[in-house]
Order: structure tokens, then C-alpha cells, then sequence
């Protein structure tokens, strides 16, 4: 490159001595003839020549300077917003700088039991906080006199403000070491943690001590395939597709199906992304959603993840433990087995701008074991869809679901009293059915205002009735002759307010 401009330099020195030779010779002249005229405009010419040379000298150096220098390649090209996690539980860590990170090829903030997040704004290198908050009010149009909502383990209570879950979490990776805690507290709690009842089992162990963690682990990435984490602590389910996080599901209140699976574990993982496009997740716990164990044994699982594309994801989900009282010879499986598709995408459209279904089955029995109802079938069957529908460039959305589930052991369902299943014709029998339907107003994405009808059916006994599920006023502890009051139907109103960042 410096020969090319090597002529170019001689040139210029050449031009440049031309010009001080006869600027000298100019002003000795004028010196000895200071009245002529005529040497007074040659003066001037040569000064203004001069000008207009030193220009052009301080133009080709910088352009000889550009053209030595060698070229800087430039940064690669950021993305608008960070990738966002495939789950609730995937951390920062996932992402391997080397290999293309997990599930970042395409935006799946659309999916069913997905955060809605496109970017995190209270991130930098080093961690993440996350701030959440569920607020709902609860209309029965059966007014239950305690008004309490029973058979749910997303509302709890009717004709009240609620705080069901308020969570502040933090997740960071430093040097490859993965750490997560997400403090929670509100209403949920009281229909989901209250109700482990393993940390009876012995001493030094309590709820209280546990259910305001939502999640906590503490792990190690390793730089192997697209990503390996080996995580332990307390981290959600995926069991049941609806995530723990009600700001993430198409529809406000869960399905039967997503209530009676667990919503957390107590345990180690391993996260292992063969690709971009998958993840195998091995599970090591304590038991079905508790702090501590039934019997002897832990209890295992797997969660297969596969999205192919950006507009596709299925998800396989297993378990197998023994989760009996007193009775570690009872064994119990589950299997889910869900698809997510969407099939309309158009955001910049002012009408429809998405539409996306999903579809989730479930499968799992009982079996061996003490029997305490023989003759009795212990296994749930069920299947929910949904279908979600956004407008005006995706700040609007409206959710239709509708599902199935026969129960007949009931060894999951929530119970309607509190002394359980009130007797009748049919003791060894549940069937439930829903129609749920929800709007969604979607300012940003860190904002949901939503409104929910869901209308529930059994064919026995199950949701609240008039006169409520408490005692003869409604309040704990008041004495007399008392008989639940439980109805077969129930239609419900929901108004709630999701916000996260």
C-alpha cells in the first residue's frame, strides 16, 4: 500500500519546493518594486495558490492515512431484544457463547405457559431481576356464603381483591456458575404449598420455612453440545403445560388437568441441549410437588422439548414415583404430551395479526400397593385446547378453551370440603368439563389487563354452593350442625391484572 502512494508523495514534495521557489522569488521582486501593480496581483495569485496546495496536501494525507490503516471488522450485528427464555426456569446460563443458544433462532413468546417478554430491561452481563405481580378479583354466580372458590389452584376466593402471587427473583452467571432464587408470597400459595403434607413426616421440616421460595437452585454450566446445566434447589414443573406463573397462560384460571399435576419440585436437574432446537431434562426429587418424601424413595422424571421451527413446539413429559402414605410399595406414573402450532402470523396486520393453537393430553394411574378402595380404578385421563386469537398488531387477544377429565380414584383432584368427597350414589367416579373464555388487553409486554368466564361441570358434587364449605356463617371455628354445600355446576367470573418486567 505504500508504493501505490509513493509517486504520489514525490509529487507532492516537488510541487510543494516549486511553490516556496517561487514565492521567495515573488517577494524579493515585490520587495524591489514595491509600486507596481502588476507584481502585487502576481504576489497575491501565488499566496492564494499556496492556500488552495495546502488543502489539497491535508486531503491526500488523510486519505493515504484511511488507505494504510488495516480495515477493523466490524462487531456483529446485535438483535433487537434479547432472546428470551424457552421456559420459566431457564437461566441465563443455557446460552453458550461458542454454539447458537437454545431456542434464541426464533421468538416464541407467543406459546402457551410462555413470559411475553421480548426484552429484559433489568438485565445486564452479569444478572437478571425479575418483578412480578397477580392481582385478580374472583364473581361465583353460585355466592358461596364463606366465599371461598373451591376445586381451583389458581383462585381461591370470591368477591375480593386478591394479591394471588407477588415474586422478586434473581438470576445470574458468573464464570459458568449458575445461581436463582425468586421470593414469592400472595393467595396461590395458600391453595398449592399449603397443602404438602410430607413435611409431617418426622421433625425439621416445615412449609412455613419453604413456600415463600419460588424458586432457588444453584448449579454449573458446562460448554458441551449447545449447553449443559447441572441445577439443584426448588424449580417449577412443566408438567401440565400451564405454567406456575398465571401471567403466562393463555387463559387466567388453569385447567382441571394443569391443577391436578405439580406445579414445583424439590430436587437436581440436568438440562441438556443436544441442539438449538431441543432439550432433554432428567429429574431427581423429593416427590410429586412437596418439600419432603411419603416413603422411602425419591421420585424421577424426564421433559423432552423439541421446536423445530419458530411457528412449532412439542413437549413429553414424565414421572414416576411412590407419593402413598405409609405405603412405599404404590407406585405412580404420569405422562403428558403436548403440541403448540401457530398458524396465522401477520404482526404488522391492524385486524388478526396471530392465531395459534395448543393442545395438551395427559395420561397417569396408580398401581401395587395397599389399596384403600378396592376395586377402585386409580388413573386420570384428559385433554385441553385452546385456541388463541391477537389483534390490532398484537395488543389485543382473545383465548377459547375447552377440556375433559375423568378422574376415577379422584387421587388428584382437589378436595371439595374439607373432609373430602361428600358421599353418594357414585364414590368411585370424577368427571369434569370446562369452557373457558378470556380477553386480553396488551398495552406492552409487561402488562395484561384480562377478563374471564369459565363455566365448570361434574357429574358429582364438587364446586362451592350457596351455603359455602366452611361452617353454618361462613367463618372457622363456628359451632352446629353443618353439611357442605357443593353443586355440580358453577359459572365464574374473573377480572385480573398480570405485570412483570
Amino acid at each position: 500500500m505504500n508504493n501505490l502512494f509513493a509517486p504520489y508523495a514525490m509529487i507532492r514534495r516537488f510541487a510543494l519546493a516549486a511553490t516556496l521557489l517561487g514565492f521567495g522569488t515573488a517577494e524579493m521582486f515585490a520587495q524591489a518594486a514595491p509600486a507596481s501593480q502588476d507584481v502585487q496581483a502576481l504576489v497575491a495569485e501565488i499566496r492564494e495558490l499556496k492556500s488552495r496546495l495546502a488543502a489539497v496536501e491535508a486531503k491526500l494525507d488523510a486519505y493515504q492515512a484511511a488507505a494504510v490503516v488495516p480495515p477493523v471488522k466490524p462487531a456483529v450485528e446485535s438483535q433487537p431484544f434479547p432472546p428470551p427464555p424457552s421456559n420459566p426456569s431457564m437461566s441465563a446460563a443455557e446460552h453458550p457463547a461458542a454454539k447458537p443458544a437454545p431456542f434464541a433462532f426464533g421468538d416464541f413468546t407467543w406459546m402457551n405457559g410462555q413470559s411475553r417478554q421480548k426484552s429484559q430491561p433489568l438485565s445486564n452481563s452479569f444478572a437478571t431481576v425479575n418483578l412480578y405481580l397477580d392481582t385478580y378479583y374472583g364473581y361465583s354466580f353460585n355466592h358461596p356464603r364463606d366465599d371461598t372458590i373451591i376445586g381451583s389452584g389458581a383462585v381461591g376466593r370470591n368477591t375480593e381483591w386478591q394479591i394471588n402471587n407477588a415474586t422478586i427473583g434473581i438470576d445470574t452467571n458468573y464464570n459458568n456458575v449458575i445461581g436463582k432464587i425468586t421470593l414469592q408470597a400472595g393467595n396461590q400459595l395458600a391453595v398449592t404449598q399449603d397443602l404438602d403434607g410430607t413435611v409431617n413426616r418426622g421433625r425439621n421440616l416445615t412449609v412455613a420455612n419453604n413456600k415463600y421460595i419460588g424458586e432457588a437452585l444453584g448449579g454449573y454450566h458446562f460448554d458441551q453440545l449447545n449447553g449443559i446445566n447441572v441445577e439443584a434447589g426448588y424449580f417449577y414443573s412443566y408438567i401440565g403445560l400451564e405454567s406456575y406463573l398465571l401471567g403466562e397462560n393463555w387463559n387466567y384460571n388453569r385447567s382441571f388437568l394443569s391443577d391436578m399435576t405439580p406445579f414445583y419440585f424439590s430436587g437436581a436437574r440436568i438440562q441438556i441441549f443436544p441442539t438449538d432446537k431441543i432439550k432433554i431434562e432428567p429429574w431427581f426429587m423429593n416427590g410429586y410437588q412437596t418439600y419432603g418424601k411419603w416413603s422411602k424413595n425419591n421420585s424421577v422424571g424426564l421433559s423432552n422439548y423439541w421446536r423445530p421451527n419458530e411457528s412449532l413446539g412439542f413437549v413429553a413429559n414424565f414421572y414416576y414415583g411412590t407419593d402413598t402414605k405409609d405405603d412405599p410399595h404404590r407406585k405412580r406414573f404420569h405422562h403428558d404430551d403436548s403440541i403448540l402450532v401457530r398458524y396465522f402470523n401477520r404482526p404488522q396486520s391492524a385486524g388478526i395479526s396471530k392465531v395459534a393453537l395448543s393442545l395438551n393430553t395427559h395420561f397417569g394411574n396408580q398401581w401395587d400397593g395397599i389399596n384403600p378402595f378396592p376395586g377402585r380404578k386409580e388413573y386420570i385421563l384428559g385433554s385441553s385446547f385452546a385456541n388463541r386469537m391477537w389483534f390490532s398488531h398484537d395488543h389485543l387477544a382473545w383465548s377459547l378453551r375447552a377440556e375433559g377429565v375423568t378422574n376415577p380414584g379422584r387421587y388428584l383432584a382437589l378436595l371439595p370440603t374439607p373432609g373430602g368427597f361428600p358421599p353418594g350414589p357414585d364414590n368411585y367416579s370424577l368427571k369434569l368439563w370446562d369452557l373457558t373464555s378470556t380477553f386480553d388487553v396488551l398495552p406492552t409486554d409487561f402488562l395484561d389487563f384480562r377478563f374471564e368466564f369459565i363455566s365448570r361441570h361434574s357429574n358429582v358434587p364438587y364446586f362451592a354452593g350457596r351455603g359455602g364449605t366452611t361452617s353454618p356463617d361462613g367463618w372457622q371455628g363456628t359451632p352446629g350442625p353443618f353439611v357442605p354445600d357443593v353443586a355440580k355446576h358453577e359459572n365464574r367470573l374473573t377480572f385480573a391484572i398480570n405485570w412483570r418486567m
